[in-house]
């Protein structure tokens, strides 16, 4: 595959779509196309236009995802969407908000500072990896719950490990023992098929930036119906005292929190159409396009640096992850970026994350299959790996 209907350097082995996505040109260029609309005329696009196009664009998200479009809004990121519930609902001193040593760090810090502010206390199950089976990680969970737990914040792809989560089973055993779960699914739109009610949960919330190639700046939170009225957005605007009837508070307060480009929702379902036009079976081939070549890009890395397999192929998406020989003093990270991804890059032009986890003294190292990707690019990188690393 080329990366042709992308803007991404020919000159870059680009391996982390998972960072921070990439959108196709066809969906750049609609957002343009927003953008000229607005500026030819703002009052007549926020005042006359917006509602309806916004409606349109969750009305296509919700049929994407398996919601009801009353279930959605539309936020920025994922991260705006776990503030919005985790500083909504009420914690008192003593109640538990579990989570996992797997959880992505900027959406725990919003747990820990709930947590600061109501003398809640923030509980973490210890998820290995590498990983047997999703059992293991199951187990982990629920041993963990406890009569005071009150909210349960889970991945359903996580971003270090890049593992897939048993969510579904996960929110009915939490369920059964009566605790909500907010899913933090910002991997999953695009590279899962996904049925958020099927899937049972509280709250669930995305990117649309990253596995669905919208504009950055585009996620959702879905609310299931019975527990909208407890959850307000992190901006309080007009929405809270409009006197309409014929949309729901959540939906009010969450559509108009005041003036800004709302040009990444609005491309949400031209991302969703072109890249569901990319292959003649549509998502589904692409999805399990992206899927095997992780798999295989994973098992090239395995094979030249001699290691094992660290979880089974059915906890991988289109995301594989690839625990490195110990290097204690390589690993503390510089402004960020770990020596080993810097040295990928200056000499061999690749852009592939080294993340360090569980701590400073190890080093993973995580692969994205997109479509503008191919083997040989894997192949690169496993040989540019037995170079630095000496193997």
């Amino acid at each position: 595959m080329t990366n042709e209907y992308w803007l991404l350097d020919r000159e870059i082995t680009f391996l982390n779509h998972g960072s921070f996505g990439a959108c196709p040109i066809p969906v750049l260029e609609a957002q343009t196309y927003f953008r000229e609309q607005l500026e030819r005329e703002p009052l007549r696009f926020f005042m006359r236009e917006f509602e309806p196009l916004l409606d349109n664009a969750r009305n296509e998200l919700a049929a994407f995802v398996g919601a009801g479009a009353d279930e959605l809004a539309f936020v920025p990121n994922a991260t705006t969407g776990i503030n919005a519930i985790v500083r909504s609902l009420s914690f008192s001193p003593g109640d538990e908000l579990l989570t996992t040593n797997q959880e992505y760090n900027a959406c725990r810090n919003v747990l820990d500072f709930v947590a600061d502010r109501t003398g809640a206390k923030v509980i973490v199950a210890s998820v290995p990896f590498p990983v047997e089976s999703p059992q293991q990680i199951i187990e982990a969970i629920i041993q963990q719950v406890s009569p005071r737990t009150k909210l349960a914040l889970l991945d359903h792809i996580v971003s270090q490990t890049g593992l897939i989560f048993p969510i579904e089973k996960l929110v009915k055993e939490l369920a059964n023992l009566g605790v909500d779960v907010l899913v933090d699914g910002a991997h999953a739109p695009g590279m899962l098929p996904l049925n958020l009610d099927e899937i049972g949960a509280a709250f669930y919330t995305g990117n649309c930036h990253k596995w669905l190639c919208a504009p950055k700046g585009a996620g959702f939170l879905y609310v299931r119906r019975d527990k909208q009225d407890a959850v307000r957005p992190t901006t309080i605007s007009h929405g809270a005292n409009s006197p309409r009837t014929d949309k729901s508070r959540f939906q009010l307060e969450f559509d108009w929190m005041g003036t800004g480009d709302p040009s990444p929702y609005l491309c949400v379902p031209v991302a969703i159409n072109f890249m569901g036009s990319l292959l003649p079976g549509g998502w589904p081939e692409l999805m399990a396009r992206n899927h095997d070549l992780a798999l295989a890009g994973r098992q090239i890395l395995l094979d030249k640096l001699d290691l094992p397999v660290p979880c089974p192929d059915e906890m991988v998406g289109s995301m594989a992850v690839v625990p490195l020989p110990d290097e204690k003093s390589d690993a503390v990270a510089k402004g960020g970026i770990v020596p080993l991804q810097d040295a990928l890059w200056e000499v061999f032009k690749i852009e592939v994350p080294v993340i360090p986890w569980p701590d400073a003294s190890k080093r993973m190292l995580r692969i994205s299959a997109q479509f503008y990707n191919s083997l040989p690019q894997y192949e690169y990188l496993a040989k540019a790996l037995v170079e630095l690393l000496g193997s």
